[in-house]
Order: structure tokens, then C-alpha cells, then sequence
């Protein structure tokens, strides 16, 4: 049944068609992405990556914020068992929620080994794919509010005109919502010789990527996990990012943090790490030996572990 039909049945007309009618007995059924279908016997166990539409609704599609405030509480009411992908989340699902410390489990999340450092001599075919001709700042995610991309533009062409450093500000990610007014800041800054949007970028491209960037940007105003950030502090590149909900979970002591939304912070730190080449490469050193710490086998293994224990 495709997504869109068990949306409708589900969770709009909340008909009582239950998943066993489709996959037949089941001990346990895990739904990975905040919402819970009519599940007639099963134990049932539900994932919430984040809760941005409740900490931050004015950064949500309208339609979407509406749909998810009526519908993940009644999801989480119902599952026997909450999984989480930080501790960051899991607080907040306790705080909106009202939920015990251990109804949820934190699963966590990991990164591919193909996020690695490279030589740079290996390379050479995605800077000239890309048209990467310059030092650059990478950043990427949905064109979205919540990432702060216009913060990003804004104190990235003022640290540019204060510090004189020649990068420029690679910007990858489709188009989600509300984005206009990231396009619309790259104008107000007069920023289009040296603001790029390449748009989706192919994922076997992505660690080459990382790797020809001097620094990844990331000021988002709030992250259930993270990704982006875990795969360049693989790679070995220099991360500035804020302190916010899991962040500093996952950046540990590897990462500029800045304060969210504080603007002089982030002028600064993109003035001091685009001209200071010896404290970007210590921050890049610490990158790889943190991201270590998050291995896909380990969060299967914490999954695995609460399956046992459900079953």
C-alpha cells in the first residue's frame, strides 16, 4: 500500500485497518518515522527522530506543523515503546510529553565508512565536476528555515568584507520550504559571485565534497541527530556549528560551537577559522577519532537490544 494511501487510511480518516491485515502475526511492529498505524496485537514501537514542529513550529511548513502537533501525540500515547536518536530528543520528548526516562531508549545513529579523509590529489574530478576553483565553505540540507541558511549568508558576507579571506560558500540541498528568504539574502548581501547552490548533489560525490572543503558551516537552530556534521568530522574537515539540542552530543570537544542565532559568534568564527589555516587544522584533526565513536553496528546492536527486550 503506498505511503500516501496509508497516510489517508491511517491517520486523517483513522480507519481501524491494521497493519496485521497486510504482514500477517506479528510479536513487534516499529514504526521508524513518527507515526503509528492501527496495530491490532503487536507490541508496538515508534521512533521520533526530533520534535522541531513543537520546539520550533515558526520554522515548519503550516500544514505539516498542524498535521504532526494532532498526530505524533496520539502515536506516542499508543506505542509500548519510544526509541529516540539523542539524548537531546529524548528530553524533549519527555518535557513535551510527560514521558518516564525509561519508556524511551536512545538508538543513536552512525556514519559510513566511505566518509574518510582523502588526499586531495584524489579529488581533482569532483573540483572540476562542481567548478570549484576558489577555497570554499561547504554546508548542506533541505533549503529550509530551520537550517539558518540566511543566517549563514548574512554573517558569512560579513566576515568576507571584515577578514578579506578569498572562500566562497557552497550551499547543496533541494528545496524544501519556506526558502525563500534564503535566496533573498544572498541578493540583500549582494553575494551571487560567491554564494553557490549546486542543488542535490550525487551521494557518491558527497565525502569528495567534504574532503575539498576548508570548513563546514553548520548553524542550525535545532538537530535530532545531525548527519551532515558526523560525515565531515569523518572527514577529517574543520566543523563550526551551534550549540543546540544534539550538537554538541555528537561534536563532542571536535567543533567550533557558537551560541544559536548569535550573529557576532558567527561572523567571528568564520573570520577566525578562514584565516587562522593552524587552529582550522587542529579543529579538523579531532574530527575522525570523534565520529568514531558513532558506528551504525553500534546502534543496531541498541535496537537489537530493545527488540529482545520487547519480544
Amino acid at each position: 500500500l503506498p505511503d500516501r494511501y496509508q497516510t489517508i487510511l491511517w491517520q486523517r480518516l483513522r480507519l481501524p485497518f491494521y497493519v496485521e491485515l497486510m504482514t500477517g502475526a506479528l510479536d513487534i511492529f516499529h514504526a521508524p518515522n513518527f507515526l503509528l498505524p492501527p496495530v491490532r496485537s503487536a507490541r508496538k514501537l515508534l521512533t521520533i527522530h526530533d520534535l522541531a514542529f513543537l520546539v520550533h513550529p515558526e520554522f515548519a511548513h503550516p500544514d505539516l506543523q498542524r498535521f504532526l502537533a494532532r498526530t505524533v501525540p496520539r502515536s506516542i500515547a499508543a506505542a509500548d515503546h519510544i526509541l529516540a536518536d539523542s539524548q537531546a530528543s529524548k528530553q524533549d520528548a519527555m518535557r513535551f510529553f510527560g514521558l518516564p526516562d525509561d519508556r524511551i531508549t536512545v538508538v543513536g545513529a552512525g556514519v559510513e565508512p566511505r566518509f574518510r579523509p582523502e588526499q586531495q590529489a584524489k579529488l581533482a574530478g569532483i573540483r572540476e565536476k562542481y567548478g570549484l576553483d576558489w577555497p570554499f565553505v561547504f554546508s548542506i540540507s533541505t533549503l529550509e528555515p530551520r537550517k539558518n541558511f540566511d543566517g549563514l549568508i548574512r554573517a558569512f558576507a560579513e566576515a568576507r568584507r571584515q577578514a578579506g579571506f578569498p572562500h566562497h560558500l557552497v550551499i547543496a540541498g533541494g528545496k524544501g520550504w519556506l526558502y525563500e528568504s534564503i535566496f533573498a539574502e544572498v541578493q540583500r548581501q549582494h553575494a551571487g559571485d560567491y554564494v553557490h547552490f549546486p542543488g542535490f548533489v550525487a551521494d557518491a560525490d558527497l565525502p569528495a565534497l567534504y574532503n575539498l572543503a576548508d570548513l563546514f558551516a553548520f548553524p542550525s537552530h535545532y538537530e535530532g541527530f545531525g548527519i551532515p556534521v558526523l560525515e565531515a568530522l569523518a572527514c577529517g574537515t574543520a566543523v563550526l556549528c551551534t550549540d543546540t539540542s544534539s550538537l554538541p552530543e555528537i561534536t563532542g570537544d571536535a567543533a567550533r560551537l557558537i551560541p544559536t542565532a548569535d550573529h557576532p559568534a558567527l561572523v567571528d568564527a568564520l573570520s577566525d577559522l578562514l584565516t587562522d589555516e593552524t587552529a582550522r587544522t587542529a579543529l579538523a584533526a579531532r574530527g575522525p577519532a570523534q565520529a568514531a565513536k558513532w558506528t551504525w553496528e553500534a546502534a543496531a546492536g541498541r535496537l537489537l537490544r530493545v527488540y529482545q527486550a520487547m519480544a
